[in-house]
């Protein structure tokens, strides 16, 4: 099991907080909630195996796409 530790910054209230990132199951994406704001924050983990880099994208998910 690879569980790599990062600080995000909420989308929503803006308070950084650390986050286990499980990266033995692929790419994920899910939904947790923010411990202060309790807001959901939507994550998304690529792995980049040519590059050896884990992307990981946090967002609010109420970003409005024209």
């Amino acid at each position: 099991m690879k569980i790599f530790d990062k600080v995000i910054c909420c989308p929503h209230c803006g308070h950084h907080q650390h986050i286990n990132l499980d990266i033995s199951c692929g790419d994920q994406d899910y939904y947790d909630d923010c411990r202060v704001c309790c807001n959901p924050i939507h994550f998304r983990t690529h792995i980049d195996d040519s590059r050896q880099k884990i992307e990981v994208y946090v967002d609010s998910d109420d970003e409005q796409y024209y």
